[in-house]
């Protein structure tokens, strides 16, 4: 049996040595068009902002160690089409350029996404990177060390843009941002737990500039200035932080279905439409456990969980995911946030009848230091108070409780179970009644 896998970062990797475990006795291929495979993008700003500077940090298993274990790993190859009928693959050889004809038994298709560029004049002048892959890493890592900069503009509000600002507030640059939308993150959090975010990051002296558009970059050979529809900016550095766009045009002219943004569909097994043709990670979607439907959630988290169940499937068995709940948080600056299930705005838009209720408590008792407030929305079926969606914000466990929220909503538990839920108490750690407890217990 040949099994080839196309792309050899999260859910490609995680299949390969699943598989490869499995049934030793495969032929377990993997293409990559770069050099660097099994890598953790999450990491990038942390390591642009010097919260760490060895970039291997970044890398969970060398190269070496997989080609040890007997995978067939191919780096510096782009697979440029897929004939699905003949099972043959077109690829190039990147340093060489030459082309070859491969073939396989079973395919995987893992090649994740990349940075969308928004059409802004003179986006190729120096300064100018994304922050998606390694090498865009150790680039703006260089230049935001440089002592000549010393303004940086970061457009986008999502995940990387504002876990961007944390990296370069501790390197002592100014920075702004630029977000098209009203609010940061509404993709994943609704307006109450936005609007308190947005304030910490205002609190730390960052120009937050909402609801602008920029336009044009400007400069002879280095970018300048930034150009919106409201002004003109000063910057020394441009990092471009706009959202992804699955690695799937080289599958245009084959019968694998796709979203309109190309994601590959799959389904729990992680199969495509097409026979003996898996999909997992940023390039595919996952299955939502609340709505059941087909979503793009462009996470580590599901790639790796999918990838996995992928390799098993790969080896013959027949087993399912059990879906994602597109749970995530991010550090902004002191706070930290995270989300699970549905938001409030994603359920009304799929007519649901839900009921939300927002409140905020404190995370600990009074009188043991470090008592911060702590901020709770929950989104639950407004009839039978099964929990839908749950978002937390605060100072300090705020993730941990989120955490919690999606354990609940995996089990179906209600409003009311929650309120009732015996969670851990002791003095530096919680209240006797834990603001989910308490949140349980309000939403009625």
């Amino acid at each position: 049996m040949r099994v080839v896998i196309i792309g050899g970062v999260a859910a490609g990797m995680s299949a390969a040595a699943k598989l490869k475990r499995m049934k030793p006795q495969y032929d377990v291929v993997v293409y990559e068009k770069t050099d660097v495979v099994s890598f953790g993008a999450c990491g990038l700003p942390y390591f642009v902002g010097g919260f760490f500077d060895d970039p291997q940090n970044m890398i969970a298993r060398a190269p070496e160690k997989f080609i040890e274990s007997g995978i067939d790993l191919n780096i510096f190859h782009e697979v440029i089409s897929v004939d699905t009928k003949s099972k043959k693959l077109n690829l190039k050889d990147v340093k060489s350029g030459k082309i070859f004809e491969d073939s396989y038994d079973k395919l995987m298709i893992a090649t994740g996404a990349s940075s969308i560029i928004p059409p802004i004049k003179n986006v190729k002048l120096e300064n100018v990177s994304t922050l998606k892959n390694l090498e865009d890493g150790i680039r703006v890592k260089e230049l935001i060390n440089k002592d000549e900069v010393k303004k940086v503009a970061i457009i986008g509000a999502g995940f990387i843009g504002l876990e961007g600002v944390e990296a370069v507030k501790k390197l002592g640059k100014d920075v702004v941002v630029f977000q098209l939308e009203d609010r940061i993150l509404p993709q994943v959090f609704d307006k109450e737990i936005t609007d308190i975010l947005e304030d910490e990051i205002k609190k730390h002296n960052v120009d937050l500039r909402l609801e602008e558009i920029v336009s044009e970059l400007a400069g002879d050979k280095t970018v300048k200035k930034v150009i919106t529809n409201k002004g003109e900016y000063d910057v020394d550095l441009v990092i471009i932080a706009t959202g992804v766009r699955p690695n799937t045009s080289f599958l245009k002219d084959t019968e694998i279905n796709m979203l309109l943004n190309g994601a590959i569909i799959v389904d729990e097994f992680g199969k495509t439409s097409v026979e003996d043709i898996y999909a997992a990670g940023d390039c595919a979607t996952i299955q939502n456990i609340v709505t059941g439907k087909d979503s793009y959630v462009p996470l580590a988290t599901g790639a790796n969980k999918l990838g996995r169940i992928v390799g098993e499937n790969l080896a013959g068995y027949n087993n399912s995911f059990q879906g994602s709940l597109g749970s995530s948080c991010i550090k902004i600056m002191d706070m930290e946030a995270a989300c699970t299930g549905l938001t409030e705005i994603q359920a009304q838009k799929l007519g649901m009848k839900v009921k939300a209720k927002f409140i905020s408590d404190f995370n600990q008792t009074n009188y043991y230091p470090g008592r911060n407030k702590m901020y709770v929305k929950l989104i639950y079926d407004a009839e039978t108070k099964v929990i839908l969606g749950g978002q937390v914000a605060g100072y300090k466990d705020a993730v941990q409780r989120c955490n919690v929220i999606a354990a609940c909503i995996f089990g179906k538990l209600t409003t009311d179970q929650l309120g009732m839920l015996d969670l851990c108490y002791a003095p530096p750690f919680a209240r006797t009644w834990d603001i989910l407890n308490v949140a349980g217990n309000v939403s009625k």
